[in-house]
């Protein structure tokens, strides 16, 4: 049977989640437990995409074949959180139809990257935001961000993954900021993004509100034009994937 699972992680535990020669990944772990649990059978996870080194998940969603005789979606909901470090969670674990596929059925994501803005970084934080200083102003923060939602070709805010990408537009449909005592909470949600493009995205508007570039470069680095924005990319230990889309008919049976 086909099962979907939905996943929490501490990104910090890991090299990410795509599986590595010498393991060490989200999805190097998964296997190992959900392989064990199969008496052997070799089970392999396919996630909705790529976490990078660092980078947290709150609502990775993967799917999985596995054998109809060791039981239910519940119980492999309960035997991997048994056997799974404290790091990564099973937060939901149902069966699927057969069509489901983890990446290209999903329509969606969200994504959260979290700013500490205190003169001091709490220790509890460390390795889970991104300490800025000074602090950047909301105003300027919600001025980049509304530069940035709509259909537009990102182009300029992603890495090399060293395969090209041929078509670079992505809808970005909205950017929420929000700020609870030190922490601002950029919220991103869109039909898909560009590798590190979340993070690069996120640096540019940093600038932005620090009063270190301005809103017209970001719109010509937004157009493709020349632009004295630097290509910066955030830490990735602000960044949460918070969920993943899927419409009505892809969800499980």
């Amino acid at each position: 049977m086909r099962l979907k699972l939905t996943l929490a992680y501490d990104g910090a535990c890991f090299c990410g989640w795509q599986s590595q020669a010498g393991g060490g990944s989200v999805q190097d772990v998964l296997q190992e437990k959900m392989t064990a649990f199969a008496g052997g059978r070799r089970v392999s996870v396919q996630g909705s995409g790529r976490t990078d080194a660092g980078v947290h998940a709150l609502g990775q969603v993967v799917h999985a074949e596995v054998p109809d005789d060791r039981g239910t979606a519940r119980v492999w909901h309960r035997a991997l959180n048994a056997m799974l470090p404290p790091s990564v969670r099973v937060l939901a674990c149902t069966r699927t139809t057969d069509t489901f596929h983890a990446r290209y059925s999903a329509s969606g994501k969200v994504y959260d990257y979290l700013l500490w803005c205190g003169a001091v970084l709490s220790p509890h934080m460390a390795g889970r935001c991104w300490h800025v200083q000074p602090p950047p102003d909301m105003r300027l923060l919600r001025a980049a961000a509304r530069e940035l939602c709509g259909s537009h070709d990102f182009r300029g805010f992603a890495a090399n993954r060293g395969a090209p990408v041929h078509d670079t537009r992505r809808h970005v449909r909205r950017i929420a900021v929000s700020r609870t005592g030190q922490v601002v909470r950029l919220r991103f949600e869109g039909d898909g993004f560009l590798y590190k493009m979340v993070r690069m995205l996120v640096a540019a508007m940093v600038r932005v509100a620090q009063g270190r570039a301005t809103l017209p470069a970001l719109r010509a680095r937004l157009a493709g034009g020349d632009s004295d924005l630097p290509r910066d990319v955030a830490p990735a230990g602000g960044l949460y994937l918070v969920r993943v889309r899927y419409p009505r008919r892809a969800q499980s049976s």
